[in-house]
């Protein structure tokens, strides 16, 4: 997935920003509002079509349509004050000119209403906006935003048509985002012509990156005879082709509201949306034929076999392993929602964590060093496909990789899966669905986005637990269910590609001269009145981003409209074992206990500081107790809804030169395993074990991969982290634990022949860190389980080992928690409150997407964000 967020991302604190006259509304819930409409009711030009419950998330779907342009409308109503809007365009491009990324960045650059440059950043200071961002993907343009305030979402959905619809689409702007022709130095026109453009150097920057690379050739050559042959995003040789006359000409044809799709999510009244939709845009369109449906994939007869080439990684633990190869599969129609649902489970299956068939096959083989990109199920495309194998292989282990993967088809049809991992699956489902996240309105739009873009139905996407029923119902009825779609879909299917992928050394090379040859034709076709032309619209176009602007004609909240007061959340920290300090937070958590523990590493040695990151990824994946390594992951998912562990840093506000160093465990799970997954904790703190060389060795290469496919991609987070590492203490530790150092580290250790001498230093970092000593809790349950959970965690705290000596602090600046605590009034506080961010309750990292067994991933061709 490509990911630019040049917008906002601006996530805020739960805090409701709820204007006083929404208050007489708020008595009926939203739910109970969106029952009240019935079919065929008429609200502001539009018809209502579908009213459907869906209890198991809490929601009430109210599908309509709008009378006049036929425009689609998804209302989910829920009682969420953190409100969405998005609106989606099905975008399919015939060439790799980008036109769909390009538009998408230059629709944002002004519209008729606000026709300043760039509303999205002038619009941060203005609003209480909770997100803003654009994507595109393979097949469609999305523009979600979300915020708590009904004014502020009246604001921002009036500069998201306004934009969407009716954009000042200037040639500057096509210029400046897309592409130009500009002197190297534009003031000087004796210098060279050069490309210049946003986009145009985006993509340069995209295809730097070789699983991105290895992601976009798969989908073009699986899925060849239609958009998906091309790149949406744009191919830095074909940007160049694309004039402002067809990017105007695109917008006309796809972004109209016969080819749209709306969507709003949470509390506030529906009737308000589609007022305001119908009013501000709709009004002034009729209806057209889009003629933008996508043709299923004509089937092949025969396999086909694909090799590309790539740069060379620097960063590889073995330069001489540098080649990918998998092997994919086109599968379903992702409108027929079952059966791809059914795929995606069995996906999991596959290629989830050590228990699956394909990592003991691959990842074990020691053939390579991780899954090859876009592994398991994709369901972002018409056709939905899944894909699996290495990367970090020598050359001439393509066809054993191959061999590998045909013998574990035939493996699976014949043994098929033991019912715990089905068990753990469904129970990751069944967790995810009761996991409440602020983010939950975008995952939705998301989730539902690549359905409804090819007229499947949203609404029956989101009955989860029906599939889930059907799901067990055709288990029982024939127990080879899933051996039989594996024999269907991978076995006997002629539609299979093996792509392979090695590096080259003059790669870069080659790419800059096809570069300056495409520049050449382009200059040579120029007059002498263009080329003076080209040197004029420069300094046009640097005036233009030099001037400042009105933004006047902007929306902006007022104090009025912002809700005085907000919530104030009760917590409660008291003493596990008379030294603990825990806090408990009450919340109606729908039957899911959050649990998250902070062990100081104050009292850790200078020089296992940097194996801290390692320590931390591989100390739930080594087994614990009686539990090997694969009897723990599977404890795991049938257990919880997953257990983390990751560094912890927290500069301190006032201080630069203070902050808290430590490690953070984060787990949660139904409140029915709270007893399980706190013995999980007790065994991973006290008997882990260290002994599986080999496996260890298989995790250490899998990260080292993993970091080393970042670089590309985080490149400037990495120069950021860097810049800090002399300016604080703390910068100094991050570099440490997520920086370059740190991936240097990793490339140094994957690539040592005996591996032991670091593998013996996990159970010396064990002695400072899992242990009583410098540890604080924290419990996120329903009130009716707070007390249970106090007993689980006072459990746990009093049977983890407690050091038999004092420890000195290593570094006397970094903050030391205290654990004196002292009643204030009928609670609990701690007396010291140097550190204002104790424990962050949001789980939104944890799981980012509606649930990652079955929700589609984004794209694979490309989802770009502005």
């Amino acid at each position: 997935m490509w990911s630019r967020y040049r917008a906002a991302g601006r996530l805020l604190s739960l805090s409701r920003s709820l204007n006083q006259k929404s208050w007489r509304w708020k008595s009926v819930s939203a739910n109970e509002r969106a029952l009240q409409y019935t079919i065929g009711e008429q609200i502001h030009g539009f018809t209502v079509e579908q009213v459907t419950a869906v209890p198991e998330l809490f929601l009430t779907a109210v599908k309509l349509s709008h009378d006049n342009t036929g425009a689609r409308y998804l209302h989910v109503a829920r009682e969420d004050s953190n409100n969405l809007f998005s609106i989606q365009f099905r975008t399919t491009p015939m060439d790799s000119t980008g036109v769909p990324h390009i538009l998408e960045h230059t629709v944002l650059c002004g519209s008729q209403k606000y026709p300043c440059r760039d509303p999205f950043f002038k619009m941060l200071n203005r609003s209480l906006s909770t997100f803003m961002n654009a994507f595109t993907a393979s097949d469609y343009t999305l523009y979600p935003f979300s915020t708590q305030n009904p004014k502020d979402f009246q604001n921002l959905l009036s500069v998201y048509l306004d934009a969407a619809f009716f954009p000042c689409l200037r040639q500057l702007d096509f210029w400046q985002e897309g592409w130009r022709l500009e002197h190297e130095n534009p003031t000087d026109p004796e210098t060279p012509l050069v490309f210049k453009g946003v986009v145009f150097n985006e993509m340069k920057g995209a295809f730097t990156d070789n699983e991105r690379l290895f992601a976009q050739h798969l989908q073009n050559k699986l899925l060849p005879d239609h958009t998906y042959g091309v790149i949406s995003g744009g191919d830095p040789l074909s940007i160049p082709d694309l004039t402002w006359e067809q990017l105007k000409q695109f917008h006309a044809t796809h972004y109209h509201p016969s080819n749209s799709r709306f969507f709003t999510y949470g509390n506030f009244p529906l009737e308000k949306h589609l007022k305001q939709i119908h009013e501000e845009a709709l009004v002034k369109f009729q209806r057209i034929e889009s003629n933008t449906d996508i043709p299923k994939q004509k089937l092949w007869e025969n396999p086909r076999e694909h090799c590309i080439k790539c740069g060379l990684d620097s960063f590889a633990a073995d330069p001489s392993k540098q080649t990918t190869v998998s092997v994919s599969y086109l599968l379903t129609d992702i409108t027929d929602t079952f059966e791809t649902f059914t795929l995606s489970l069995l996906s999991s299956l596959l290629v989830d964590g050590p228990n699956s068939p394909f990592y003991k096959a691959l990842i074990e083989s020691g053939v390579g060093t991780d899954f090859s990109p876009d592994v398991g199920f994709n369901g972002s495309t018409r056709d939905a496909y899944f894909s699996v194998g290495l990367q970090g292989i020598a050359e001439r282990d393509v066809d054993t990789v191959k061999q590998i993967i045909a013998r574990t088809v035939d493996e699976v049809i014949v043994k098929g899966f033991e019912e715990d991992r089905i068990e753990a699956l469904l129970h990751k489902i069944e967790i995810q669905l009761k996991h409440q996240s602020t983010s939950f309105g975008l995952a939705l739009t998301s989730y539902i986005a690549s359905c409804w873009n090819q007229d499947g139905d949203p609404v029956e996407l989101l009955k989860i637990a029906d599939k889930v029923a059907r799901f067990r119902q055709c288990l029982k009825e024939n127990p080879r269910f899933l051996q039989e779609k594996v024999e269907t879909y991978f076995k006997d299917n002629p539609h299979r590609l093996t792509l392979s992928m090695s590096p080259e050394e003059a790669y870069y090379d080659k790419q800059a001269k096809m570069e300056a040859e495409k520049l050449k034709q382009k200059i040579s076709a120029l007059s002498g009145e263009e080329k003076k032309q080209i040197f004029e619209k420069g300094l046009e176009l640097i005036a233009l981003q030099s001037k400042s602007e009105d933004t006047s004609c902007l929306p902006a909240l007022k104090v009025s409209d912002i809700e005085p007061k907000i919530p104030f959340t009760v917590l409660e920290t008291t003493l596990a074992a008379d030294e603990i300090p825990v806090q408990y937070c009450a919340q109606p958590t729908n039957g899911v206990v959050y649990f998250r523990a902070v062990s100081s590493l104050n009292t850790l040695p200078e020089e296992l500081k940097p194996y801290v990151p390692l320590f931390c990824n591989v100390i739930t994946k080594m087994g614990c107790g009686a539990l090997d390594y694969r009897e723990q992951a599977q404890k795991i998912e049938l257990k919880t809804g997953g257990m983390s562990v990751s560094p912890h840093i927290i500069p301190d506000d006032s201080h630069l030169d203070v902050y808290e160093q430590g490690v953070l465990f984060s787990s949660l799970c139904l409140d029915r395993n709270l007893p399980d997954m706190m013995h999980l904790w007790s065994e991973i703190f006290n008997n882990p074990r260290f002994e599986e060389e080999e496996h260890f060795r298989v995790l250490v290469k899998k990260t080292a991969q993993e970091l080393s496919n970042g670089i590309p991609d985080c490149g400037h987070l990495y120069a950021s982290i860097r810049a800090s590492k002399n300016l604080t203490p703390s910068g100094e530790l991050q570099e440490m634990f997520s920086g370059m150092d740190q991936v240097k580290l990793m490339k140094r250790i994957a690539e040592m022949s005996d591996i032991k001498p670091v593998l013996r230093k996990l159970p010396r970092i064990k002695k400072y860190l899992l242990n009583s000593d410098n540890i604080r809790c924290s419990v996120n349950a329903a009130p009716q389980q707070i007390s249970e959970a106090s007993k689980e965690v006072e459990k746990f705290i009093k049977g983890i080992t407690k050091s038999k000596k004092e420890r000195k602090p290593v570094r006397p600046h970094v903050i030391e928690k205290s654990s004196e605590v002292k009643p204030v009034g009928h609670e609990m506080l701690n007396s010291l409150q140097i550190t204002r961010k104790l424990i962050n309750f949001s789980f939104e990292d944890h799981l980012a997407n509606f649930t990652s067994v079955h929700a589609d991933k984004c794209t694979l061709n490309a989802v770009f964000c502005k």
